[in-house]
C-alpha cells in the first residue's frame, strides 16, 4: 500500500509539473516588456558625420565612428577621448575584441583598418586593404580574425589575423555586403543588400557555405543575432524587421518598422529586438510565442537617427543624429547628395528602461 501511495504521489507530481511548465513559459512570454524612455539628450558637436557605433558592455564606453576619428564617450555621454584614424580615412564601424584587448575600425576612405587599445586609446597599428571600400567590421572570436565587409567594385569580405595584424584572405560575396554577425561557432552571416539575400561564411576556411533568399525582406541593412534561439534579426528597407531561423534556413516571422532602417540590436537579458530608422523611430519587438513576434514599443528619436548601439550590461539604448540643412547641388558622381549637417548639432540620445 505504501508503494502504491508513493507511486501515485510521483505520478501526481509529474502531472502537475507537466501542466505548470508550459504555463510558466506562457507567463514569461506574456510578461510586460520593459518600456524605454529618454533619459538624457547630449549635444556633442564636433566635426564629421557618423555611421555605425558600438558600446563596450564591461566599461560602458561608447565608440562612434566619425570619419577621420572615433569619438569615445562614457555611459552618460561625456567625451572621454578621441582616436585619430588619419587624414583621408573615413571610419565607418568599430569592432571590439575584448579577449585581445583591442578595438578595430573599418576605414572606407583609406582602405584600411586601425587597431587601438580600448583603455589608453593609443593606436597600435594599421592594416592596409588594397582597393577596398571597407564598411562594416566584425571580430570572430573562434578564429581570432577580424572581417571587413567591402562594397564598391569588390563586394567581398577581407579576413585579418587580429593578433598579427595581417590580411589572411578574401571571400567573394557576389553582391553588396551590409551588416554581419558571428554565431560563436565559427560561422558568419552577412546581409547582401542589393540581392536581398543572406550569405554564410566559414570563418576558418574562408569559403561561402550557404546562400538564402530573404523574402519577404527587401534590401536588408541592419543585422543582429539571438544566439540562444538561433535567430538573426534583420532590418529591411521595405519596412520589416525579419526574424531568420539560421538553424533551419527559414523565416520565423516579421514585424513592421519605420523607414530608413540601418541598425538592429538584440538584448539577451530582456529578449528584446530593436530596429533604428532614419524616420526618427526605434521599433522594439520580441517573440511572444513560438514563431509569433510582436511590436512592444515604438520609441521616438530624431530624424536621421538611423544607427544605434545597445549596452547589454545596463540595457541602455543609444542613438545619434543632428540637425540638417539643405543638400549640396547634385552632380553626375553624386546625384542624390545627403543634406548638410548643421555645425555643432551632432547629438546623442540615451534611452533607459
Amino acid at each position: 500500500m505504501k508503494r502504491s501511495l508513493e507511486s501515485s504521489s510521483y505520478l501526481l507530481a509529474g502531472v502537475i509539473a507537466a501542466v505548470i511548465a508550459p504555463l510558466s513559459r506562457d507567463w514569461a512570454q506574456n510578461a510586460r516588456a520593459p518600456q524605454y524612455h529618454l533619459v538624457k539628450k547630449v549635444v556633442l558637436g564636433g566635426e564629421g558625420g557618423w555611421d555605425y557605433f558600438t558600446v563596450d558592455p564591461t566599461t560602458h564606453r561608447i565608440f562612434i565612428a566619425r570619419g577621420t576619428y572615433v569619438m569615445v564617450l562614457d555611459r552618460d555621454g561625456s567625451v572621454v577621448g578621441k582616436v585619430d584614424v588619419g587624414k583621408g580615412q573615413e571610419a565607418h564601424a568599430v569592432a571590439l575584441a575584448p579577449d585581445l584587448r583591442r578595438i578595430f575600425t573599418s576605414n572606407g576612405g583609406g582602405s584600411s583598418v586601425t587597431i587601438f587599445d580600448p583603455q589608453t586609446l593609443n593606436v597600435r597599428g594599421e592594416v592596409k586593404i588594397s582597393d577596398r571600400d571597407t564598411d562594416d567590421i566584425l571580430y570572430e572570436p573562434i578564429t581570432k580574425r577580424v572581417f571587413t565587409f567591402n562594397g564598391g567594385k569588390r563586394n567581398d569580405a577581407t579576413a585579418i589575423d587580429a593578433l598579427k595584424g595581417v590580411v589572411v584572405g578574401d571571400v567573394p560575396l557576389g553582391g553588396k555586403p551590409e551588416s554581419a554577425q558571428a554565431d560563436g561557432q565559427g560561422h558568419i552571416y552577412v546581409n547582401i543588400e542589393d540581392k536581398s539575400e543572406l550569405r554564410e561564411i566559414d570563418a576558418t576556411t574562408l569559403q561561402l557555405i550557404g546562400t538564402w533568399p530573404l523574402a519577404p525582406c527587401k534590401n536588408p541593412s541592419g543585422l543582429s543575432i539571438n544566439k540562444a534561439q538561433s535567430l538573426l534579426i534583420i532590418g529591411c528597407h521595405n519596412g520589416l524587421m525579419e526574424f531568420w531561423d539560421y538553424a533551419h534556413g527559414r523565416v520565423a516571422g516579421t514585424v513592421p518598422i519605420g523607414k530608413g532602417v540601418d541598425s538592429n540590436r538584440y538584448d539577451p537579458g530582456t529578449g528584446l529586438a530593436f530596429a533604428s530608422c532614419g524616420d526618427g523611430t526605434i521599433t522594439v519587438a520580441r517573440e511572444e510565442a513560438q514563431n509569433k513576434f510582436n511590436v512592444v514599443q515604438t520609441i521616438s528619436t530624431m530624424k536621421g537617427a538611423r544607427t544605434m548601439a545597445l549596452d547589454t550590461g545596463n540595457h541602455n539604448v543609444y542613438t545619434v543624429s543632428a540637425e540638417f540643412g539643405p543638400p549640396p547641388p547634385a552632380t553626375p558622381e553624386n546625384p542624390h547628395p545627403w543634406p548638410r549637417i548643421k555645425p555643432g548639432t551632432f547629438t546623442l540620445l540615451i534611452y533607459g528602461e
